[in-house]
């Protein structure tokens, strides 16, 4: 492995359940896992039986033979509360949670469990709505690159994650509310001065990205094809609609914000995200 695979998940959390994607889930977890260099900690919240601890060790078996690598743990409780409590007890640096569209194990965790854990969890949170028991490439991945105080961080997290992943391209998509444009269109006049304006947000969007990416070091950068992108419209949502529409493998997102008023304001913008997942998405802390 790199220097660079092994900084930010030094240790990786999956909570799963029996469902009939646990094998996928569990292999996309052994793949972060080589990918960044980390240990794995497998947590299963409930009932602990011999037909599920075999099933478990049969998927896991030859993964490493470093039994300090691999953890896993039977839990009894609330779901939300025990991941939580478990990764923060363990100093997870991500948490994984997986399930297969069009099925009522994704209601169960895409739905409000994972909303709960996004909102929680000390750690960051990787989404995922495909996971495959082969390696699925991770081509491109988009980024907010929205005016917030944690958004700098996730850029350069970002391209950590896309070196460790292999993308190729990497997408910093700058969300500017329609409210900001302040322009009503009822002529030609009016729909000039509306694309006048709007370009003018897109370039102060766009140097205020620059800056970031000029932090970004060389050797994270080295391979990949790097786009900004402005965008107007509805955050979360808007976001979310450029990386269905482009295909993203993933999407990057800050996290929630703690304080009560930023915390409403950005939760009702991911709210959009988690109520429709355009791809895999990653909360990043």
């Amino acid at each position: 492995m790199s220097e660079l695979s092994n900084h930010k998940f030094k240790t990786i959390l999956i909570g799963v359940a029996f469902s009939p994607n646990l094998k996928n889930n569990i292999f996309e977890t052994m793949r972060m896992v080589d990918f960044f260099d980390s240990k794995m900690i497998i947590v299963h919240v409930g009932e602990k039986t011999k037909n599920k601890e075999d099933e478990i060790k049969e998927l896991i078996s030859g993964f490493s033979d470093d039994d300090e690598k691999t953890e896993v743990l039977w839990k009894e409780g609330d779901p939300v509360t025990t991941i939580i409590e478990t990764a923060r007890e363990k100093n997870a640096d991500l948490i994984m949670l997986g399930a297969i569209p069009r099925e009522d194990f994704v209601k169960f965790y895409i739905g409000s469990i994972a909303r709960k854990i996004t909102r929680n969890a000390h750690c960051s949170v990787l989404l995922l709505i495909k996971p495959s028991e082969d390696l699925r490439p991770c081509n491109h991945i988009v980024v907010n690159g929205l005016k917030d105080k944690k958004t700098r961080q996730t850029i350069l997290d970002s391209f950590e994650v896309a070196q460790n992943l292999g993308a190729q391209k990497l997408t910093i998509v700058e969300e500017i509310s329609s409210q900001e444009v302040k322009v009503v269109v009822e002529d030609d006049q009016s729909l000039l001065k509306n694309t006048i304006v709007k370009e003018e947000l897109s370039k102060k969007e766009d140097l205020r990205v620059q800056h970031i990416l000029n932090d970004v070091s060389t050797d994270l950068k080295t391979g990949i094809l790097i786009k900004t992108q402005s965008i107007f419209g509805k955050r979360g949502y808007s976001i979310g609609h450029y990386a269905k529409v482009v295909a993203a493998d993933l999407l990057i997102m800050n996290a929630p914000n703690r304080t009560t008023f930023l915390d409403r304001i950005f939760l009702h913008d991911l709210e959009h995200i988690l109520s429709e997942l355009p791809t895999d998405v990653l909360i990043m802390r």
